[in-house]
């Protein structure tokens, strides 16, 4: 029997994305401001993700096989504070609003390694669930593309993807009364000049069009989550994954946005289990912890 271990698999940090565009540098106040919040809750994030580990191995695995425990820890290094997933860092170049819909499963006919990403939001102001709010999450698909791409963000020439009207791998839930909310996507792949990683946005205050788009809202949390690299490797030799020939995957180690969100001891890594219980590459549970600042809001993403 193996005992899998929650990992407190913390938030995302203040960083510089390697996506072109501007972005604002935090000021010595804000930083400040957000390690308090993080030294202050991170007893409760600890009890937290416990509970939460425990809740979805019983939910999903209805077996007596494995079983949560700390006793043992399923990764190498646990992460016992948290840190606020700053409003003052940009999407990057794959944002796009109109793609972003209501809905859990994000998937639709995208091949890839199935993962189930849990995502719990945490207030930091209470240092407990934050119910209701709107959590935005996209990435690439197994090859390195976007859908909604805009060709007009390239020169002619560096690119022949057309995912104009395609809306894959993007998706919106709010949380449960847990802070809780559940993503149905796959294992992401890569592109030049990046490591593999998701984008995570939080909504206070939303308000959602009739087709289920996002009408308004105010944006508090911006930033992106990353994987081990030895789980990396392992999927990346699996197929479509492999497919992508021309480029090298650029490791977690070289990737300046990995280095910025993993300082002070902070941690933007999803802790991952099989979903059978055996082997992630047959399908994968992912697990972070998201705390936000709700007074600190992105005057980049403005009421729509």
């Amino acid at each position: 029997m193996r005992f899998f271990s929650f990992l407190v698999a913390v938030t995302l940090a203040s960083l510089a994305i390697a996506h072109p565009g501007p972005h604002k540098k935090a000021t010595r106040a804000e930083i400040s401001r957000r390690q308090e919040l993080s030294s202050r809750c991170a007893h409760h994030a600890g009890e937290y993700n416990a509970k939460r580990w425990k809740r979805s191995l019983e939910k999903r695995q209805n077996i007596t096989t494995i079983e949560a425990t700390t006793e043992a820890p399923y990764y190498k290094t646990i992460q016992n504070e948290t840190c606020v997933l700053t409003p003052d860092v940009t999407s990057g170049p794959y944002w796009w609003t109109e793609s972003q819909t209501l809905r859990q499963d994000i998937r639709e006919d995208q091949p890839g390694v199935p993962l189930s990403l849990d995502i719990g939001v945490m207030d930091m102001a209470t240092c407990g669930p934050l119910e209701g709010v709107l959590v935005d999450v996209w990435h690439c698909n197994a090859t390195g593309k976007y859908s909604k791409l805009n060709l007009t963000w390239f020169e002619p020439g560096q690119s022949d993807i057309h995912t104009d009207n395609q809306t894959w791998l993007r998706g919106m839930w709010p949380t449960d009364s847990n802070g809780m909310v559940e993503m149905k996507t796959i294992f992401p792949g890569f592109y030049f000049g990046r490591s593999i990683h998701i984008h995570i946005q939080v909504h206070t205050d939303w308000v959602l069009r009739d087709n289920g788009t996002l009408a308004s809202g105010n944006t508090v949390s911006t930033g992106q989550v990353f994987f081990d690299e030895e789980l990396e490797q392992e999927i990346m030799a699996l197929e479509p994954y492999s497919s992508v020939t021309g480029i090298q995957r650029l490791v977690n180690g070289l990737d300046d946005t990995f280095h910025n969100e993993n300082t002070d001891g902070y941690n933007a890594i999803v802790s991952v289990v099989p979903m059978d219980g055996v082997d992630v590459r047959n399908g994968m549970i992912g697990y972070i912890t998201v705390g936000v600042d709700t007074e600190a809001v992105d005057p980049k993403f403005p009421v729509r």
